[in-house]
């Protein structure tokens, strides 16, 4: 039986055993190609955390009179493409050269960034030129974010990986620590405009360190060729339960809880009535407890089950105290409490899936991935705008706390199942406890989660 066609794997505690990952909190940035990515990706995500900010702040305040139902379609329409699109950008992304296809998806995304900030500094733009562009920019990250999450793999050895994927968090999430706040203090003193280009030049820094980057150096997977490749990658999840739990807790999470687009700006702007440079600290604070998960992730050895669903129940917990809290400070402080959880589940499952799958198939299967993560949002997006609109702020926050809840108590209850099933494995075939190491890590064909 090949790789490819491996049976469907146990839920069960551990994963596969590899080589020991080097150890150090930034050991992927001693590999060249990857320290150039870093530091690319971190320019740039700033200048995206910017824009974030900068957008909602213009479609709140100027282009519609406080309308979350507008913000919540925004959001929905630049993910939308994800939904749609996602499957054949990961087909797109297994086939072709990986760091090339970055290239072309950067420059695009550059692009369509760079004609919103000509139409909001030349006082000509209006609400449908936000619903264009928020289009264009998902239909080009449906291609952009399948690539950049395979590539992980080509810029360092398999042993670097999980270290490298919590850096990349890291990435995100210091950028998040700065974007939103200078966003907010530069919105304070010269408008949306100036706050727009800069996320457009910021895609400068992504193309130049792909640029210089040593083709040699990289450890590209094999390429796929023929048709039906989309088809083999969702067949490949199906017969993975592992991932299907992974993939549904993501879906709970992305769809429901991480909102914050739309619901902190509805808590900003109609419940504790602050302005700009108070709504972007709330994006940077949140940013604290992100990147102090980030970086706590880049230092495990492995990613463990138990961490993801633990990481899932304090973010519905945090979901509540956000729903409650009565003052704009405690919002702030249980925000970190938010981000901490919120980045914890987003690396371990990150890290879960990508070591658990086949090179091969790696590009369609984080495409999958991050089609279920971010694809729910279309529905999500809109549905949270359209509940604080008819119930108020703080109903969408408890609505996000019921949703990923409810994920909790279902893969909670799938684990305490399936490691029932491992015990009475074990006590029915007592010869395997005399072969641990099999018995622990599962063979080729049958690895399992660490719990």
């Amino acid at each position: 039986m090949s790789r490819t066609q491996a049976q469907p794997r146990p839920l069960g505690l551990t994963t596969p055993r590899r080589p020991a990952a080097p150890r150090g909190l930034f050991a992927s940035l001693h590999l060249r190609n990857y320290r150039l990515f870093f530091f690319g990706m971190l320019l740039s995500n700033v200048g995206l955390w910017m824009f974030r900010v900068a957008q909602d702040w213009l479609v709140l305040t100027q282009l519609t009179p406080h309308s979350s139902l507008a913000l919540g379609t925004i959001t929905g329409l630049q993910f939308l493409p994800i939904l749609l699109l996602s499957a054949y950008g990961g087909a797109i992304a297994d086939r072709f050269d990986q760091r090339k296809l970055l290239m072309v998806t950067q420059t695009a995304a550059g692009l369509v960034a760079l004609v919103q900030a000509v139409l909001v500094l030349t006082g000509s733009v209006a609400l449908w030129h936000v619903y264009v562009l928020a289009t264009l920019g998902g239909v080009v990250a449906s291609f952009d974010n399948p690539a950049r999450q395979a590539f992980v793999s080509e810029m360092v050895p398999e042993a670097y990986l999980v270290n490298a994927v919590g850096l990349n968090s890291t990435t995100f999430n210091a950028s998040r620590l700065l974007g939103p706040g200078l966003a907010g203090l530069m919105i304070g003193a010269w408008g949306v405009g100036p706050v727009i280009l800069i996320n457009a030049i910021s895609y400068a820094a992504t193309l130049a360190a792909l640029l210089l980057m040593d083709p040699a150096a990289l450890h590209p997977a094999p390429r796929t060729r023929g048709r039906g490749s989309v088809r083999a990658g969702m067949a490949y999840v199906w017969r993975r339960p592992d991932v299907l739990l992974v993939l549904f807790m993501v879906f709970m999470l992305g769809t429901f809880g991480l909102n914050f687009q739309v619901t902190n700006a509805l808590m900003a702007t109609q419940v504790f009535h602050v302005g700009p440079e108070q709504y972007g600290l709330m994006g940077t604070v949140m940013g604290i407890g992100t990147l102090g998960a980030a970086l706590r992730a880049a230092s495990r050895r492995r990613p463990r089950m138990g961490v993801l669903v633990g990481g899932l129940g304090v973010f519905t917990l945090g979901m509540v105290g956000l729903a409650a809290a009565p003052s704009y400070a405690t919002y702030i402080v249980v925000l970190v409490v938010v981000g901490v959880s919120s980045m914890t589940v987003m690396t371990s499952a990150n890290a879960t899936v990508q070591l658990s799958v086949e090179p091969a198939m790696r590009g369609r299967v984080m495409a999958l991935y991050m089609m279920v993560f971010m694809g729910g949002t279309p529905v999500g997006a809109p549905l949270i705008g359209w509940i604080g609109a008819r119930f108020g702020a703080r109903s969408t926050l408890a609505v996000g706390a019921v949703a990923t809840g409810v994920a909790t108590l279902v893969a909670l209850w799938i684990l305490l199942r399936a490691r029932r099933r491992t015990g009475l494995a074990d006590e029915a075939a007592s010869p395997l406890r005399e072969r641990p190491a099999e018995a622990v890590t599962g063979s080729a064909e049958h690895g399992t989660m660490t719990a």
